[in-house]
């Protein structure tokens, strides 16, 4: 699987950082911080209305500081 830098990942501290690869029928998204650990593996339609839906409502999912999103 061939990973790269989403560009969804803000620069920030470096903290942020989201790799995602692209498959046939899929998306794939890791933590670029520990690409060993569990990809998460998402249809391609699903994914790009996550991406669409954040677009929209940027303040739907808040970023904590241990990295894990927070719902406002």
């Amino acid at each position: 699987m061939k990973w790269r830098k989403s560009t969804y990942s803000d620069g920030g501290a470096g903290d942020t950082c989201v790799e995602i690869a692209t498959l046939p029928a899929h998306i794939a998204i890791r933590d670029s911080k520990a690409p060993a650990r569990a990809t998460l593996t998402f249809p391609a339609p699903a994914f790009t209305a996550l991406v669409d839906h954040l677009k929209e409502h940027p303040s739907a999912i808040l970023a904590g500081s241990d990295g894990v999103g927070a719902h406002s």
